[in-house]
């Protein structure tokens, strides 16, 4: 089963999103403050984090700073009062996968922890030996029954939905994608024209990919458009 760590402060929301998760068929554990939840994080080995942004003893922010640094890339969906683009930017940068807005419905959040896990569950124990090559460019290579990109021999440390925009701009190797379509086919919902998602995240896949992300060689911009992927 499915473990999702729910993190907030407001134990009237926590229990709603656990009422509403166990329904749905996760098993789900709490926390209601920073630090309690980076220790649950090591104890419960969660498969999903819902994280609250304003947090007591550790803010969200920190939290999803610090488990990214140690490498820990578990989904997250960041939870926020605040309808402030700089916030939710802010969020993105760090790490977070998805954020929703307070107030919020039960049933968004559930369909949004289901359609991050539909392309994120994986199984990263697989053998590195099984399996073929599915997308290559220039010295990067794409395993996506892995979830795993290789530059050279070095394995690169993307967040869920790093691959998945990564893998998207391969499949369409050489072809400009729209933020819109980006957002459509990574995201999966319409985030009504908040296109600033799909330019951070490529900002981070440029700074793990690219030797000069000033001049970069493979994820080109396509002014006024989009981007697209080449090399």
């Amino acid at each position: 089963m499915t473990k999702i760590l729910v993190v907030d402060d407001e134990t009237s929301i926590a229990k709603l999103l656990q009422f509403n998760l166990e329904k749905a068929g996760f098993e789900v554990v709490a926390a209601y403050d920073g630090k309690q939840a980076l220790e649950m994080v090591y104890q419960e080995k969660p498969d999903f984090i819902i994280l609250d942004l304003m947090l007591p003893k550790m803010d969200g922010m920190d939290v999803c700073k610090a488990l990214r640094q140690e490498r820990i890339q578990t989904p997250i969906l960041m939870l926020t009062a605040k309808d402030d683009e700089l916030e939710k930017i802010l969020g993105l940068e760090l790490g977070a996968d998805d954020y929703l807005t307070k107030p919020f419905s039960p049933r968004e959040v559930v369909a949004r922890v289901k359609a991050i896990l539909r392309r994120t569950q994986t199984s990263p124990d697989q053998p590195q030996d099984g399996g073929d090559v599915v997308l290559q460019f220039g010295n990067i290579r794409i395993y996506p029954e892995r979830y795993e990109v290789l530059r050279g021999e070095e394995k690169v440390e993307l967040t869920p939905k790093e691959f998945e925009l990564l893998h998207h701009l391969a499949s369409y190797h050489g072809r400009v994608m729209t933020r819109d379509q980006l957002l459509n086919a990574v995201w999966n919902y319409d985030f009504i024209g908040d296109s600033r998602i799909v330019d951070v995240h490529v900002s981070h896949l440029r700074e793990k990919l690219e030797e000069d992300t000033k001049n970069p060689r493979y994820i080109k911009t396509v002014r006024g458009l989009g981007y697209k992927l080449e090399g």
